[in-house]
Order: C-alpha cells, then structure tokens, then sequence
C-alpha cells in the first residue's frame, strides 16, 4: 500500500513538473490564452504569441502570464520589462539582489552607475559595464524626443546598468532579449517612401518563428528535442526563413559598446 502511494506521488510529481508532452496540448493552451482579455493586446487572438510566452515561462520557471505581461513589444522588437529582468535575477538564487554603486557628480556627464552582485556559488563579486551621463549622449538615448533620460536620469541608469549586468553574467535570464527601455532608446526609425516610418528589425512573429525553430518543445511521440541538432520529424513542417531578416536587423545590449 505505501508502495503503490509512493510511487503514484511520484508519477503526479513527475508529470507536474515536465513541460508540455506534445504540441498538440500546448497549442490547446495557448489558444485558451489567447481568448482572454486580460493578457496584453498583442497576444490577444494571437495563439502562436502566446505559445511562444508560455515555452518562455517554462524556461524561467515563470507564470506565463507575467510572461506576458512584462514582455514588450517596442517597435516591433520584444524586450522584457526592466523591473521584471531584475526580479528574475534577485529571484534565481544564484546571486545576491542587485546593488549600485555611483561615480561621477550628479547630473553631470561623468555621473555614472554600475550594478553588482556576488555569486553564491564563489562568493566572488560580478559587475556589469559602466553607464554614464556621457554614454547615454553619445549613444543618442538622452536627445531622443520624449526621452526618460532628462526627466529621471538616476533611475535610467540604474535600470541600463542591471539590463547590461545580466545580460553580461547571466543572459539566460534574459534570453538574449534586452530590456523595452533600451529599444526604445536604440531602435532608429527609417522614413518610408510614403512618408510614414518604419523599423528595420523582426516583428513578435519573425520572434516567434525563429526561437521555435530551437525550443525544447517535446515532440509529438514524447521524446524531447535535443538543442544541438536541426533535425525536424518527418511529420512536422520546417520553419519557413525569412531571406530579408538578418541579425544586423536587431539591436542587442551586447552589440553596444
């Protein structure tokens, strides 16, 4: 009898804790997802948006819909929310909450911020790169109209220096994306020949398309993908590439000096 309970505990465990068996059963749920009002707009309706959030929340270990709710899309681009990239550090437990450290005199250019921590697992410090007052001028944030950076500098470099951080010691958490402040400051807009303007990058989609192509979506029998092979079943359609996207298209934290 303790048997038979022991071992039906561990097969509820076990199912409670593997990611979605097959495609099938998570494009139920995102369909579901996509029905609700109460997630962002740009997944509403939208099942292959919200499939692509929820294979992202099972990477973090994260509830798909604050998945969705700190995922942006700026111009086209997807970036994470900044508050959000720093809570998923503080909570990895991997390393300590994030702390700053300030240089420079206020509000002048050389004013600056780095972010650190210290790794639990050596006990050695980690910090990201330097941002300054400087840099935000010279890289074009600080004059873009309607920028954050002349109304409240100090939090901007805070939030610059965690992104910069984690992305530089742990890009897992981020998943290569950077934060939605920072493509607002380094996406530039291109005039259209009928006068509108547009971005030179990847839409959510072009985003969707692309990180399903190496997901760890199990397949369809219930064996799991392997990351480093580009076999794809027999049964299932290849992702289509886009000739005209390329990675200069987009814009990333470690692109930037």
């Amino acid at each position: 009898m303790t048997a038979d309970l022991t071992e039906q505990t561990k097969s509820e465990t076990t199912a409670k804790d593997q990611p979605l068996s097959t495609i099938g059963l998570a494009m139920k749920e995102a369909q579901l997802l996509a029905k609700s009002t109460l997630i962002p707009q740009a997944f509403q309706g939208n099942p292959a948006n919200c499939l692509i959030a929820r294979n992202m929340a099972n990477r973090l270990g994260a509830d798909p819909m604050m998945v969705m709710q700190n995922l942006y899309i700026v111009h086209g681009s997807p970036g994470w929310s900044a508050k959000f990239l720093i809570a998923t550090f503080n909570m990895s437990g991997k390393f300590t909450s994030i702390q700053y450290r300030f240089s420079g005199q206020k509000k002048s250019d050389d004013w600056g911020c780095i972010a650190y921590a210290t790794d639990l697992r050596t006990n050695n410090e980690v910090v990201g790169p330097e941002i300054t007052l400087a840099l935000a001028k010279a890289e074009g944030w600080y004059d873009k109209n309607g920028s954050k950076w002349q109304t409240m500098p100090e939090q901007m470099l805070r939030y610059r220096a965690a992104a910069w951080m984690i992305n530089t010691v742990a890009p897992e958490i981020s998943m290569g994306l950077p934060s939605s402040d920072e493509l607002v400051d380094t996406i530039d807009m291109q005039q259209q020949s009928d006068g509108s303007f547009a971005q030179q990058g990847r839409d959510l989609d072009a985003f969707v398309k692309e990180v399903s192509e190496v997901s760890e979506v199990s397949e369809v029998s219930g064996e799991t993908r392997d990351n480093n092979t580009k076999k794809q079943p027999d049964h299932a359609p290849k992702a289509e590439h886009d000739p005209e996207q390329t990675p200069d298209d987009d814009v990333f934290p470690g692109d930037l000096p």
